[in-house]
């Protein structure tokens, strides 16, 4: 492999001399072999629009002249349609701040501008990552506007899967609206239900959780860019930041505004925090309807067996024709990653310090982890378990009858002592309540009937 050899500000590096990357990326790839995973495509492109916007606002701003700042809009716009993404090669997670990202990006961009004015890679006399890309910038106030501009894109990929389970659970709500059961708390028979008002109840939950991540969104609007190093503003010209952000709002087909206090924009990461909350509180309402799933489907035998669930494959290798719940147990995995997940975003959020929070690239990867699966796994959760859910009406009405706990609806009638003794009668008897409230002339068949009813 041939090579060439580029100086930063602690000497020389020996770089490909294909590569569009430079000194301090070739550095950070040595030192952050953590997940083995490349950036995010969102915060790629997140970061490669803010580089464009700044590059845009330092021109009208008259500290970056158009010879240069033509050519990185133009590298920009290259990178943005799909071109030179195997050069971003920092891990996803990497230096504090996320310094090695920032770099990374400065430096394709630069190169690429290079080539287009005519220039060899690394010749950062003509046009310098530092001096140029990442001009009236930090990696403090781009990591976080990135981080905000990557995660509003992820959960605008993830309304849509939520929006179509909630769909298949109120259509399910719907076929299964007369089908009683019976009710269980502290996991023992309790009052009769319909499974439709058990799973209309599941679209409810989850309904308002959707409401908590749309809601969280608008934090995340609020943009730290313009903040630099400190959350003064230093080294960026009048305008700067407005026009800056107003052009990264045109460019990522966002609603963005400036963040008014910009040093909390950069000490605090309660917006990350809020959004990676949210979908945690989702998780925790879905994983517990996927228990409830499970539960429901069990047997068929020694099991509740109330639902049956489609086979999308065989349940076992050892034991022939068992069909097992593993949608429902796959989607409970997803749920504790999102809940661990956001343990980090939280532990990350509190770990800043005086006016920064350096914690940044594990809190963006934590949350994106989270929105992929649930991108990825909601639309197969949905069509393929939800949407094809059996109730076993038989089993389901049998149980209302047989249950002794049906004698709770008789105490008003019958009084609470009455009621206890035909329970352990019952029990003890193998007799349903409607049998033993009828022999005993305690109410009649049609009365009986009624009531339960």
């Amino acid at each position: 492999m041939r090579y060439r050899s580029d100086r930063d500000s602690l000497g020389t590096v020996k770089i490909p001399s294909d590569a569009y990357y430079g000194p301090f990326t070739s550095r950070a790839v040595k030192q952050y072999h953590v997940t083995g995973k490349k950036p995010h495509p969102y915060l790629l492109g997140s970061f490669v629009m803010i580089k464009r916007s700044a590059a845009i606002a330092n021109m009208k701003t008259k500290v970056l002249d158009r010879k240069r700042g033509n050519a990185i809009v133009k590298a920009c716009d290259k990178i943005l349609a799909g071109k030179y993404q195997d050069q971003f090669v920092v891990d996803m997670i990497n230096s504090g701040a996320g310094t090695a990202f920032n770099m990374n990006t400065n430096e394709v961009i630069a190169n690429v501008a290079l080539k287009i004015l005519g220039k060899g890679l690394g010749q950062y006399q003509h046009l310098h990552p530092n001096d140029h890309v990442n001009m009236s910038q930090s990696s403090n106030d781009t990591f976080p506007t990135a981080m905000h501009i990557a995660i509003l894109f992820a959960v605008r990929d993830v309304i849509p899967a939520i929006d179509k389970l909630n769909k298949s659970l109120r259509k399910k709500a719907k076929q299964f609206a007369s089908y009683k059961k019976v009710g269980r708390t502290h996991l023992m028979d309790a009052l009769p239900v319909t499974l439709g008002n058990e799973f209309a109840s599941y679209a409810t939950a989850l309904t308002i959780a959707r409401d908590g991540i749309v809601s969280a969104r608008k934090e995340l609007e609020k943009l730290a860019l313009g903040g630099t190093a400190v959350g003064t503003g230093a080294n960026t010209p009048k305008g700067y930041r407005s026009f800056a952000i107003k052009e990264l709002s045109k460019t990522s087909k966002l609603s963005l505004r400036a963040q008014q206090d910009m040093q909390y924009a950069l000490q605090s990461r309660y917006a990350v925090a809020n959004m990676s909350s949210a979908l945690k509180n989702y998780a925790v309402e879905l994983s517990k309807i996927s228990n409830d799933i499970r539960l429901m489907a069990s047997g068929p035998i020694a099991g509740l067996s109330e639902l049956s669930i489609p086979a999308v494959h065989a349940g076992s290798s050892i034991m022939p024709g068992k069909v097992n719940p593993s949608l429902a147990e796959c989607m409970n995995m997803i749920c504790f990653s999102i809940i661990g997940n956001d343990t980090t975003v939280t532990i990350a959020a509190q770990a800043g310090q005086f006016e920064l929070n350096v914690m940044l690239p594990v809190m963006l990867k934590s949350v994106l982890d989270s929105t992929d699966m649930l991108t990825n796994f909601l639309p197969i959760f949905s069509v393929n378990l939800i949407d094809g859910l059996g109730a076993n009406k038989q089993k389901l009405q049998d149980n209302i009858e047989k249950s002794p706990v049906i004698v709770t609806l008789l105490a008003p009638k019958i009084g609470y002592q009455k009621s206890a003794d035909l329970f352990k009668e019952s029990m003890k008897t193998g007799k349903t309540i409607r049998e033993l409230v009828i022999s005993k002339k305690l109410m009649t068949k049609k009365q009986v009937d009624s009531l339960l009813k």
